[in-house]
């Protein structure tokens, strides 16, 4: 009978264990870097179901780099499927069911796009403590420890991107 190490990803407890120290973290790495909150939800699970999967083949000080990599890989596939989508959706021509007024909708989404866009447009510097204090809620010492980096760094990336954005939402109107 197999003896149960504290290295085993196999285990139930120290998968668990795992799961719950690193599911946020990754969700949140795959959200900022590629800016759709399902998707990264989906990645993650299916990161994690791989791992599960493939346990016996990979320790737990590597299972970390793991799901990453795996995330990551499947989050670029997922790109190259997204361009087939999003030609499609160039194409279609569906009716709209809302009862709003057609150029308000359409304000409204273009709007949108653009403000997608400027948030895209923002360095990963920018971008990572932007989303993560305006839609984690961190507060600026937090991101600090997380980035390891310091409360004035922090500060600067919110400025510096908040200016930017600034910028693009009044070259919008």
């Amino acid at each position: 009978m197999p003896t149960r190490s504290l290295s085993n990803t196999c285990d139930e407890i120290m998968f668990s264990r795992f799961f719950k120290s690193h599911a946020k973290s990754l969700r949140n790495f795959l959200f900022y870097k590629y800016g759709n909150k399902d998707h990264a939800d989906d990645l993650t699970q299916e990161a994690f179901i791989k791992l599960w999967q493939n346990c016996a083949a990979v320790p737990i000080e590597k299972a970390k780099s793991y799901v990453y990599i795996i995330a990551n890989n499947s989050a670029l596939n997922g790109i190259a499927h997204q361009k087939v989508v999003l030609e499609y959706e160039k194409n279609f021509t569906g009716s709209d069911k809302t009862n709003e007024n057609p150029e308000f909708i359409l304000e409204e989404k273009q709007f949108k796009s653009k403000l997608l866009k400027a948030i895209e447009n923002l360095n990963e510097t920018q971008r990572v403590a932007f989303l993560m204090h305006r839609i984690d809620g961190k507060k600026y010492s937090e991101i600090a420890e997380e980035l390891n980096i310091s409360i004035k760094a922090v500060e600067k990336r919110m400025h510096l991107a908040l200016v930017e954005l600034r910028k693009q939402i009044d070259s919008i109107k």
